[in-house]
């Protein structure tokens, strides 16, 4: 094989995507926070943009409906003709953002969150209290640091003592230190005698190696060593878990009922107790779109009176009309940034009229859920809004991506809305969703004596003329976290 330079010619396609479409798609998944913060930075890299002062904007609104800003569902066809054009690019200030309702002006706060402790720092705090020495302290943190979020020990106490241990011997040779002075090794008894410390702290159950040992940490927090609980928790315990009342009565030489009412004061116990310590409970929902019954009519507003509304600054439009000042590296900077003035104030009207294009056909299509309830949720999936508003599915996925609305049902997330379909007897479809809450029902409605089986449950469905599985009954019962009917029997 001979080793060489050569040149050879070759045709190929590629699909290049603009990058302001790389944009436009970003600025279409955004939530209404992240948009905010992505607005705010263009006004401070962008001289060309500028935002609409309060003035301006009852100026401009004194004199316009609300058009714009509100829409209905019956309103959807006639959206649809003023679509924008992309490509033009418009000097004279074209304004975006849309008008404002009245009730759109109100003040807004917005939701500041607090810095919190977590669970490591509550447990850093409680430690700080107790009289340890240098030694037991640096072990004690080593505990702390292998608790996870729900509250349990990530690892064995073996893994502990060989962690400290590899810290102690690292510690010794940086420091010079001959064999005879060098530290003690830590010893399983002392890391036994700290998890013991640990398991003391609040929140009662925190440091556990697993559920059975949480639980009984958690009793006899509550003075409970000598009860029936504890000692179903400590004793039988995979009996318990399974339910096994008989089997639990007559070890135990009590009847099935006090069985049964020591496992409810069980259930009562938190199996993660370090999640009251969790950050997760400081995210904060805002609704990006609103949808309210206004004299029998459904109208959907989008939320966003809070974002900044921009418009081409004046001072550089006459700067840029200036063709004195189209030479050399000025009419490339200036070029270049009216342009993306222009895009970028058309891209956030797209994103409103797409959002508004998509929410519209939503309500039109789930009035029944709107006015009935969930079990009257119809099958809907992204493909059919794409075909009916003609656009792309990717683009409908993506505006419904971690975007909320808040409606007279509550606030939900646009994705609630999309769900797969079952037929029913009478030719019609029915959502996934509203199955489920169907089955919820059934349950919650039951007898606790004689729980519902599947098939039960697939025969009380078939009278309301819903067609479905046995299997699928079972599937969707799993997913609401519902044990099955040997689970739920009560004695």
């Amino acid at each position: 094989m001979k080793a060489g330079l050569s040149q050879h010619t070759q045709l190929k396609q590629e699909l290049k995507i603009n990058p302001r479409l790389y944009q436009a798609m970003d600025l279409l998944y955004m939530p209404l926070l992240d948009l905010h913060a992505h607005l705010q930075q263009e006004l401070l890299n962008n001289p060309f943009l500028e935002q609409v002062d309060a003035d301006e904007e009852d100026e401009e609104e004194s004199g316009e409906t609300a058009e714009a800003a509100e829409s209905t569902a019956e309103e959807q066809e006639k959206e649809g003709k003023d679509e924008i054009d992309w490509e033009e690019i418009l000097l004279d200030g074209f304004d975006a953002g849309g008008r404002r309702e009245e009730h759109e002006e109100k003040e807004y706060y917005e939701p500041v969150t607090v810095d919190t402790r977590d669970l490591s720092d509550h447990l850093k705090d409680q430690i700080a209290l107790h009289d340890l020495n240098e030694r037991q302290t640096f072990l004690a943190d080593e505990f702390i640091g292998n608790i996870n979020e729900d509250g349990y020990l990530a690892c064995t106490i073996e893994e502990i003592v060989r962690g400290v241990n590899d810290e102690v011997s690292r510690a010794a040779e940086a420091a010079g230190l001959p064999e005879d002075r060098e530290l003690p090794l830590y010893t399983h008894e002392e890391a036994e005698a700290m998890l013991a410390i640990i398991q003391s702290l609040d929140p009662p159950g925190v440091g556990a190696r697993d559920l059975r040992e949480c639980l009984m940490l958690q009793l006899k927090e509550a003075g409970l060593e000598q009860s029936v609980p504890f000692r179903l928790v400590r004793d039988c315990f995979d009996e318990l878990i399974n339910h096994r009342w008989s089997e639990i009565s007559k070890r135990f030489g009590i009847s099935p009922v006090d069985v049964q009412r020591a496992a409810d004061e069980i259930a009562k116990l938190d199996p993660k107790p370090g999640l009251r310590y969790s950050s997760a409970n400081d995210n904060y929902i805002i609704p990006d779109l609103i949808v309210e019954k206004i004299d029998g009519k459904y109208h959907i507003f989008l939320n966003d009176a809070n974002l900044p509304r921009l418009k081409l600054s004046r001072a550089y439009q006459e700067i840029a009309r200036d063709k004195k000042k189209f030479e050399g590296e000025n009419k490339e900077f200036i070029s270049n940034k009216l342009n993306s003035a222009n895009w970028m104030i058309q891209a956030i009207e797209q994103r409103r009229q797409t959002m508004l294009k998509v929410m519209n056909y939503i309500v039109d299509r789930q009035r029944d859920f709107f006015e009935k309830g969930v079990q009257y949720l119809k099958p809907l999936t992204l493909r059919e809004v794409a075909e009916v508003i003609n656009m792309h599915e990717s683009t409908v996925s993506r505006v419904t991506n971690e975007k909320f609305v808040q409606t007279p049902r509550g606030v939900l997330p646009l994705k609630f809305f999309f769900s797969s379909g079952l037929s029913t007897t009478g030719g019609e479809d029915v959502s996934a969703r509203g199955i489920k809450d169907q089955i919820q029902k059934l349950v919650e409605n039951e007898d606790p004596k004689h729980p519902l089986t599947d098939q039960a449950i697939v025969n009380i469905l078939k009278e309301g003329g819903v067609q479905i599985a046995r299997r699928t009954v079972a599937k969707y019962r799993d997913q609401l976290g519902v044990l099955s009917a040997r689970m739920r029997k009560r004695v």
